[in-house]
């Protein structure tokens, strides 16, 4: 097992293969089951998607590192996301309402959502400018099935 992964990407979404590619060896070399590191692997897509798209107020692409770290300690996987983009809790967003009509829905949202069924714990806090995203998932009791 290792000690842990951290991985400091630019805000390009040329980096989002970067990502993938580097969760799938930390849950190999980490005895993470598949369902687990693909439900990682899309929440991450998604997060570091919407930072990089509206997180700089059309900032320079590029220039600006998002932190991604990842652990496994006492059957818990734990997930932290880390930019210095705009002040936004996605912990906040309302959930969206999933039964209305495909035109009644709000755009957005379905994200998060998805983050919220994939891991047993999100939070949220900003400090010194900086957007902290803590996931927490137990890999008690997985399944190796996606």
């Amino acid at each position: 097992m290792t000690d842990g992964l951290t991985l400091t990407l630019k805000n390009s979404l040329d980096e989002i293969p970067k990502l993938a590619d580097a969760i799938e060896v930390f849950a190999e070399e980490n005895d993470v089951p598949m369902a687990t590191c693909l439900h990682v692997t899309l929440a991450l897509d998604e997060l570091v998607t919407n930072v990089i798209s509206y997180g700089y107020d059309g900032g320079a692409k590029g220039d600006r590192d998002i932190v991604v770290e990842l652990g496994v300690k006492d059957g818990e996987l734990t997930v932290a996301l880390e930019d210095d983009g705009c002040a936004f809790d996605p912990t906040s967003m309302p959930p969206p309402d999933i039964d209305a009509d495909l035109e009644d829905r709000a755009i957005g949202g379905l994200g998060i959502h998805f983050v919220r069924n994939f891991m047993d714990s999100v939070d949220y806090n900003r400090t010194n400018g900086y957007n902290r995203l803590m996931m927490r998932k137990s890999l008690n009791n997985q399944q190796d099935s996606a």
